[in-house]
């Protein structure tokens, strides 16, 4: 294992570590602040998890549309940016009354998650580029038609120095070997303007 590879799954562990923290402290100031202001049972215990969550489902749909080449969606952007606000003016609601200091400590939390959270994807749009760049130079060319496959065959046989038979490119494409021997005579001759008499017999 590379030592790129080792530092990746490192940093990756330890976002994930610190998303996790962050993420239950701020969903016991979230439930706290619930239950002060009139949500109880149910409702209390996944009003933290409708915050968070939309920071999270925001981010991956930004981070889907990053990996596709595609523009960000406006109303993800806003989700995004709602929850973000949401959840660090919980954290502070819940701080407050503890003071400017109690305010910050609590607020801690919100910004630790939304910072990880973000790390994370910059990391995976990051890994996505050079994979794409890899990729693309390597997608072969596709013949318009089956004429075209039998030529762009036959050359590459003849470039290879075993060339294909008529017969065995007519049952492989499907036409007749008369149309075949044309499509050879055509690759000859554009390659060196004559034709050899073993492919003027089979033509």
């Amino acid at each position: 294992m590379s030592g790129d590879r080792v530092i990746r799954l490192a940093t990756a562990a330890v976002v994930c570590a610190v998303a996790g923290f962050a993420a239950v402290v701020s969903y016991s100031h979230i439930y706290g602040l619930g239950r002060a202001h009139g949500q109880d049972g149910t409702a209390a215990r996944l009003l933290p998890l409708s915050v968070d969550g939309l920071i999270l489902a925001a981010s991956l749909v930004l981070l889907h549309e990053a990996r596709n080449g595609r523009d960000a969606p406006r109303l993800a952007r806003f989700m995004l940016w709602l929850g973000i606000g949401a959840t660090v003016g919980a954290n502070i609601a819940f701080g407050a009354r503890y003071g400017l200091l109690g305010a910050l400590i609590s607020a801690w939390p919100a910004i630790a998650f939304i910072g990880a959270v973000e790390i994370a994807m910059q990391q995976v749009r990051r890994a996505r580029g050079p994979l794409a760049a890899t990729r693309v130079p390597a997608v072969p060319a596709v013949p318009g038609d089956v004429e075209q496959a039998v030529r762009a065959a036959y050359a590459a046989s003849v470039a290879a120095g075993v060339p294909l038979s008529q017969r065995a490119m007519a049952e492989r494409f499907g036409l007749s070997r008369r149309r075949v021997g044309q499509l050879v005579a055509q690759v000859t001759v554009e390659g060196n303007g004559h034709m050899s008499e073993k492919e003027v017999r089979e033509a």
